[in-house]
Parts: C-alpha cells; sequence; structure tokens
C-alpha cells in the first residue's frame, strides 16, 4: 500500500500562485509516476501534471502549460506543483495519485492505483 498526502491547496485572485505538496509513503523502485489531476465541479476529472521517475521527466496538460510547474523531491517521494498565473478555470478539486510503475499513458487515470484525498483550489476573477 501507499499513502499519499497533499497539502497546500487555498483560496487565491487571479494572476496568483498556489504551491501544492504530494507525499508518498513509499517508492518500491525507480519505475514510479506520481501526478495532479484536478476535477472541478460538474466536469470529469482531468490530468494536469505527471513527472516519471525513471526517465525524469515532466508532463504538462496544455491548459498548463507555461504556468505550471512540477518537480520532484526523491528523497522524500514527493512531488510538488508550483502553480502561477491561476485563472478562475483552475478552480477544481487537486487530487495527487501514484503508482508503482512507469506509466507510459502518464494522462490516464485510471492507470494509478493510490490517490490522495484531493485538496481544493479557489481563484476567484
Amino acid at each position: 500500500q501507499v499513502q499519499l498526502v497533499e497539502s497546500g491547496g487555498g483560496s487565491v485572485q487571479a494572476g496568483g500562485s498556489l504551491r501544492l505538496s504530494c507525499a508518498a509513503s513509499r517508492r518500491t523502485s525507480s519505475s514510479f509516476t506520481m501526478a495532479w489531476f484536478r476535477q472541478a465541479s460538474g466536469k470529469e476529472r482531468e490530468f494536469v501534471s505527471a513527472f516519471t521517475w525513471n526517465d525524469n521527466k515532466p508532463h504538462y496538460a496544455d491548459s498548463v502549460k507555461g504556468r505550471f510547474t512540477i518537480s520532484r523531491d526523491s528523497a522524500k517521494n514527493a512531488v510538488y506543483l508550483q502553480m502561477d498565473s491561476l485563472r478562475p478555470e483552475d478552480t477544481a478539486v487537486y487530487y495527487c495519485a501514484a503508482d508503482l510503475s512507469h506509466i507510459v499513458n502518464y494522462f490516464s487515470d485510471y492507470l494509478y492505483g493510490y490517490w490522495g484525498q484531493g485538496t481544493q483550489v479557489t481563484v476567484s476573477s
């Protein structure tokens, strides 16, 4: 089992910044994937960003490229999502996801085995 602990959500005005954190209780190998998804009220959950450990690469949805930055701390088994230039349409519950494997289709939520509890991000205009 892997537990994910998220933190860092909150409320901010448009143009502001927030930083989300997600720490995993364990990581068994270098083949590890951690990601952020979000779900706005009345909408389906969507991919935001992912980090694939074995090739050390960040990945982003087109809607957040250039505004969000994902980074990792291997020692802490953690990923961070720095969100800048926030827009009202970024308002959602953000979920951290992880899997003990290298996920090629990192944008597919059903491939992740572990999920955090979610943290609310609200951006006002």
